[in-house]
């Protein structure tokens, strides 16, 4: 049978949806009173643009159950098995609702990704490859349950009001308003946004740290991709983190940068830049 993999939208693999077949189903993103599909009519730029001028948060939301449903009997009428992978079940409805449509459906499978953003995306990414090697939805869905538990996905944040106003992260109060300099890693540990470590200073003169502290504690990731995943972060520190990758042995080819989207930018505010990779390279 025919697998066809997909994910939610903030999952952020950009142009790698479409060119690895890679199905999206777009969040809703609301700025005041106006309701937005993630990635499909706003971009996650107009997010800073509504924030400075109202200053209010955006709002996200996740689809209906009937949504989901539609969006998998899409695929299953025409002959398809469906693989899901959600973005954790503990930052958002998407995995609950995702999972009781497929029940009302044959050969659709709901993964609880337990990560966001591309963090989310590496295991769709994983999950295509498996399915581009000729493995059956059930094999797949099999590996990606292990694979998960190898994700690491963190950030280093440049400005806390987001999270925190946002109430994302409760580890946050211990330390938010006493020095807006303070430049917290952030790490999704059993599914739930942690607060690792921090950092003081400027976020360029910072960012490095941080990709040396994660690439030392986890230390044997799959080389196949890594994500530098950002909201609009600078060139320089993009570059700067891409060279230190490589120095640590990636392939040039093998990294991966994507601008998160709208949801994702919603909660974690402008120049939040975080990457990304399975660390299971021992196995």
């Amino acid at each position: 049978m025919k697998v066809k993999i997909t994910t939610d939208s903030a999952s952020d693999l950009n142009e790698l949806f479409n060119s690895r077949e890679i199905g999206a189903f777009p969040l809703y993103v609301m700025l005041g009173d106006k309701q937005f599909s993630d990635s499909v009519d706003l971009e996650s730029s107009k997010i800073f643009e509504f924030y400075n001028q109202t200053g209010k948060l955006p709002t996200t939301a996740a689809r209906s159950i009937e949504d989901f449903y539609e969006y998998f009997k899409s695929f299953t009428d025409d002959g398809f098995a469906v693989i899901h992978i959600a973005i954790s079940s503990c930052i958002s409805s998407t995995f609950e609702y995702a999972h009781t449509a497929a029940e009302r459906l044959e050969k659709v499978y709901v993964v609880d990704g337990r990560s966001l953003s591309s963090g989310t995306g590496l295991l769709a990414l994983a999950a295509a490859d498996l399915r581009d090697s000729g493995m059956d939805a059930p094999q797949i869905v099999k590996i990606i349950e292990e694979r998960k538990k190898y994700v690491q996905a963190s950030f280093m944040i440049n400005t806390l009001d987001f999270l925190y106003k946002g109430g994302r992260c409760s580890g946050l109060s211990a330390f938010f308003g006493k020095a807006f300099s303070i430049k917290p890693t952030l790490q999704l540990i059993d599914g739930k946004i942690t607060v690792v470590r921090k950092f003081l200073g400027n976020f360029n003169k910072n960012i490095i740290k941080y990709v040396d502290y994660t690439l030392e504690k986890y230390n044997t990731p799959d080389m196949t991709r890594v994500f530098i995943t950002h909201t609009y972060a600078d060139k320089s520190a993009v570059e700067a983190v891409r060279n230190r990758l490589i120095d640590f042995g990636f392939s040039p080819d093998n990294i991966i940068e994507t601008i998160a989207g709208s949801t994702i930018t919603s909660h974690c505010g402008k120049s939040t830049l975080g990457i990304l990779y399975i660390n299971d390279g021992n196995k």
